[in-house]
């Protein structure tokens, strides 16, 4: 029993054992996820010293040490939700379209939900509230507060985004739903089998298979490489020009057209010929659906297919450079890769998927109100939309009021959140909206863009006050490498009480360099 410790005594020790301050809170958090076994007795909490010792000198134990040396000491762990899968972090809905710039939904579920976590001492809200995201963004707040049984309100200048939201949160009849999905999977195959497009890319894929089996084969490619046995840049120029000549040998066999290579539409540029035509096939059959829901979420499993299927490579789809219609190396892979011909694939895997994923939120969702409002935050007149749109939502927030906010405001000079859907824009034929942005990538991050960005965040938090409760809670995500939301605070009114610093875990970038953002808790000033 001498090796049992108390949180507190586990907590002293650790800092003795790391030469550096460990938390009552971080040893909590060890025991409640399980990376250290819990003891009790004397009705308390008691930790093995041997079981703490192992786990800091664990892979994960020694990536805390090594992100709070680079990242500093006050970095919160607890927030990193390393204990979480994939899967876990994208669960049911979160999914269901990409974008860039989203929160996991734990992080939401941590600050909202009032008894998320055992450890946690405070609670900001509790189920039957409301809660109000002026940036939307794809509705990750929204359906986690349907979820713990709060009432919610989303708020986005754009409306491809609103779509996304919405279609998240609706009522589906499946059945109605997968005989819809059936007509446009037809609809495509159809396409497919009036041209010569299924035919030649089979022959391209086997001629391809056998071709990156002979010249890159896998792993030992990858092992010669990284021996520096072979020059991959020579190597793969090389070869790359080799089978393009096959490739332009199909093209001609089969007539396939590429594409057209028009700078007026973003659908004709990044897209092969087929595809495109294929995307407008399955678009008619949508736009003649007449139940308004099913229309909805088809729509999104369309872009989201298409989204996959632009013309570039690999490398390249987190940030478009130049259309890629031929056969190419492919630095990701090691190989030679190729274009996409057709959706047909995509969209049925992207349909069943959607699908799963509605029918697991559906077992989930409660009856709790929620709107989501295509407008500027900086000027909406939040009430008067509720009530033109539920006017029993609008009795509910007219007795209570908003009770917080959680949201993660564009970072300065990041993003720009409408260019990044630029393809669901142009099938869609949604009204863009670039200019209201706060913080977009196009107006940079120079000294005048940073007044911009806390002239706009902090016009948006004075008018979202005007319909909070009293004793409101603002909690806002952001990367605020300028120190900005001080000024921002300050600008609306508000004080800063705390700030959450947490570690970003399982980024997207190929830069995986340890990265923090903060979690700011905004209050009215006393």
């Amino acid at each position: 029993m001498n090796n049992l410790l108390t949180i507190k005594e586990a907590s002293q020790w650790a800092s003795e054992f790391l030469s550096k301050e460990v938390s009552e809170s971080n040893i909590s958090y060890l025991v409640q996820y399980g990376k250290i076994k819990k003891h009790t007795g004397e009705n308390k909490v008691l930790i093995d010293v041997n079981d703490l010792k192992r786990y800091y000198e664990s892979y994960q134990g020694m990536r805390e040490i090594n992100w709070k040396k680079r990242l500093g000491d006050d970095l919160n762990w607890a927030l990193s939700f390393d204990h979480l899968r994939e899967k876990d972090t994208t669960k049911h809905v979160h999914r269901l379209h990409p974008y860039k710039g989203k929160f996991i939904p734990q992080l939401v579920q941590y600050f909202i939900d009032n008894h998320t976590d055992a450890f946690k001492k405070k609670t900001y809200f509790k189920p039957g509230d409301i809660i109000l995201d002026p940036f939307c963004g794809s509705g990750t707040t929204l359906v986690q507060a349907n979820e713990m049984s709060m009432h919610s309100i989303g708020i986005d200048i754009s409306h491809f985004n609103c779509m996304v939201t919405n279609a998240k949160l609706l009522d589906y009849d499946f059945n109605a739903l997968s005989n819809n999905i059936k007509h446009v999977r037809q609809a495509i195959a159809g396409y497919e089998t009036d041209s010569s497009m299924s035919v030649f890319e089979s022959e391209l894929t086997s001629l391809m298979a056998d071709f990156n089996s002979k010249f890159f084969p896998s792993p030992q490619f990858k092992y010669d490489i990284h021996a520096k046995r072979v020059d991959e840049k020579r190597y793969s120029a090389e070869k790359e020009i080799e089978f393009l000549k096959v490739y332009n040998a199909l093209v001609k066999k089969y007539g396939i057209e590429l594409n057209h290579f028009s700078p007026k539409k973003f659908l004709d540029k990044w897209y092969i010929s087929n595809v495109r035509k294929e995307i407008d096939i399955a678009f008619q059959v949508i736009n003649a659906i007449k139940e308004p829901n099913n229309k909805e979420i088809l729509s999104v499993i369309l872009s989201r297919t298409i989204h996959s299927c632009r013309a570039t490579t690999h490398s390249d789809l987190a940030t478009l450079k130049e259309p890629q219609v031929t056969t190419y190396y492919c630095w990701k892979h090691k190989k030679i890769c190729k274009p996409l011909f057709s959706i047909s694939s995509w969209f049925n895997r992207y349909a069943i998927d959607t699908l799963q994923r509605l029918k697991t939120f559906a077992n989930l969702k409660t009856a709790s109100y929620y709107d989501v409002i295509q407008t500027d935050s900086r000027s909406v007149d939040i009430f008067r939309q509720i009530e033109i749109s539920n006017k029993a939502f609008y009795e509910q927030l007219k007795k209570q009021r908003i009770k917080g906010i959680f949201t993660s405001p564009p970072y300065v000079g990041q993003i720009d959140y409408h260019e990044q859907h630029a393809y669901a824009y142009d099938l869609f034929g949604f009204e863009r909206n670039d200019a209201l942005e706060i913080g977009p990538l196009y107006g940079g991050q120079g000294i005048a863009a940073r007044a911009s960005y806390i002239d706009g965040i902090a016009m948006v938090l004075l008018n979202c006050k005007k319909y909070l409760a009293n004793d409101f809670d603002i909690f806002l995500v952001a990367n605020d490498k300028y120190n900005l939301y001080p000024v921002i605070a300050e600008r609306s009114g508000m004080r800063i009480v705390e700030q959450f610093k947490r570690p970003v875990l399982n980024r997207t970038e190929r830069d995986k360099s340890p990265y923090s953002e903060i979690i700011f808790h905004f209050k009215a000033k006393s």
